[in-house]
């Protein structure tokens, strides 16, 4: 490669690296194409905390949205529509998703009292469940102080990355 296209290069991948930045993203790849044999693959990621995650991923409250009042256990099988007719969970405004692909727990052992139940109050920080990923247990903490209004997956669940996993207001 002659100089001119290595500092092309140095110029292309921070550009790659300040649209990381400025769209929020945490990992971008790019295959870029010189020639028959020659190519230059990068990847630029950046780390993430899961407090950074977890808040990233729940909005803000809406002020306009009211939410139904505390509910049985039973409406994490069945949930209840929210007010603004919004079917979908993952797009209420106190929904917590999922940081990471792995397995979720709402208690610390078997046996001992779940973290949260509907109807808690929590405090911004406070510990909702473990996310077990690679041998490695993950408390996902409270994005923001509310009530516990709907848990929506059981001890034990698989989750995918931004599945929703609570709602709380």
């Amino acid at each position: 490669m002659a100089k001119n296209s290595h500092d092309g290069d140095v110029a292309f991948v921070k550009a790659l690296a300040e649209l990381l930045k400025d769209n929020d993203l945490t990992e971008l790849e790019v295959k870029r194409e010189y020639g028959e044999d020659d190519s230059l693959n990068v990847r630029v990621s950046k780390q993430v905390t899961l407090v950074q995650q977890a808040v990233a991923s729940a909005p803000a409250p809406a002020a306009a949205a009211p939410a139904p009042s505390a509910a049985p256990a039973a409406a994490a099988e069945a949930p209840a529509p929210a007010a603004g007719g919004n079917d979908d969970p993952a797009q209420h405004p106190g929904a917590v998703t999922s940081p990471m692909v792995g397995t979720c727990y709402l208690q610390a052992e078997p046996g001992t009292p779940p973290f949260v139940s509907v109807g808690d109050q929590v405090s911004e920080g406070q510990t909702l469940m473990i996310i077990e990923a690679m041998k490695t247990m993950n408390h996902i903490p409270a994005p923001r102080s509310g009530t516990v209004k709907r848990v929506l997956i059981d001890d034990g669940t698989p989750v995918e990355f931004g599945a929703p996993l609570m709602i709380v207001e």
